[in-house]
């Protein structure tokens, strides 16, 4: 639409596997090694994700890697193997949390950190890995790593001048939508909040250049280019306190995307739920992480550090949600 076409295409959109390559049940649970409860639930979300895992287990990255060092795609190809090729067994996760550190500055051993923010810290060194080596990139060709084109997607920001009704669009890359859930008591109802048009007037005003003056103005947020996998994160922490928002926020096992977008009228875009992250105790200092995630043979089981139960649907879409994985 408004964005300019990728120069170069890092890896063909044709060869992402959406759907599971094998049926099998829940792979290994994972120690618990000092604090390291968030690492191990967003480790168990990551794979159980069906594109990345169905890549990571072709050992394509590690066979083509020139990468000398740290490499994040190395990494957890070999804790995703390790991982689903363990079933009914437990492992120590060291070949992630040794490199903590790499991954983000700040993370390391006996902290207790955010759940999110190290989602965010993996998945953009993933996307770092897949970069490497390559300079000179437009920022339409670097979406095309297979990272970006399974966890990515585009926002577009529009502002409509009240006085001319000229409009301004521009786009920004994301990896996941943050969800304010303040006034929200679904997820379907937050999304509508994201996208509901912001009034800009007063101090707010916007520059318009087309009728050259400060003038009041509308702006709206739609996801311009869906993802494959949709990562939605409840805010659930405040800013200040770090006080948790422990309300009931529904969500479905399947989710439409479509109203969302910016092109509201066309097929249904609809999203099975395959991974649940939560987050147990009263602020973002302290507590306990765990998750809930769909295997390839369609079962749910609940993966809490070392255990690892089977679960019914019921009772995954019940739980106190932070971070919720959907996949198209």
């Amino acid at each position: 639409e408004g964005m300019a076409p990728p120069q170069r295409i890092l890896f063909p959109p044709e060869n992402i596997r959406m759907d599971w390559q094998q049926s099998q049940r829940a792979g290994a649970g994972l120690h618990n090694s000092d604090n390291t409860c968030y690492v191990n639930a967003v480790l168990q979300c990551l794979s159980y994700t069906p594109p990345l895992a169905n890549y990571l287990l072709s050992r394509e990255h590690s066979q083509s890697c020139r990468l000398r060092g740290f490499c994040m795609m190395c990494r957890m190809e070999a804790h995703v193997n390790k991982v689903l090729h363990s079933s009914g067994s437990v492992i120590q996760p060291w070949v992630i949390t040794n490199v903590l550190t790499k991954i983000g500055e700040h993370f390391q051993l006996g902290m207790q950190e955010d759940a999110h923010e190290f989602l965010r810290y993996t998945v953009s060194a993933m996307q770092r890995a897949c970069l490497s080596g390559i300079s000179d990139l437009d920022i339409s060709s670097q979406s095309t790593t297979v990272v970006h084109q399974i966890f990515g997607g585009f926002l577009r920001s529009r502002v409509t001048c009240l006085s001319c009704k000229a409009v301004s669009d521009s786009y920004e890359a994301f990896m996941d939508v943050p969800l304010d859930i303040k006034a929200a008591s679904s997820v379907t109802a937050a999304l509508e909040d994201f996208v509901r048009p912001e009034h800009l007037d007063g101090e707010n005003c916007f520059h318009c250049s087309t009728c050259d003056q400060r003038a009041a103005a509308s702006k709206s947020f739609t996801i311009d280019r869906v993802p494959r996998v949709l990562t939605l994160c409840l805010k659930r922490f405040e800013g200040f306190t770090g006080r948790k928002i422990s309300k009931a926020v529904g969500y479905p096992e399947y989710l439409d995307l479509r109203p969302y977008t910016s092109q509201t009228s066309g097929e249904p875009l609809v999203y099975s739920l395959y991974a649940v992250l939560v987050h147990s105790g009263g602020s973002c200092h302290g507590g306990h992480y765990f998750c809930y995630v769909k295997a390839s043979n369609g079962l749910w089981y609940e993966m809490d550090d070392t255990s690892v139960v089977l679960q019914d649907i019921n009772k995954v879409l019940r739980q106190q949600a932070y971070l919720l994985f959907y996949v198209r």
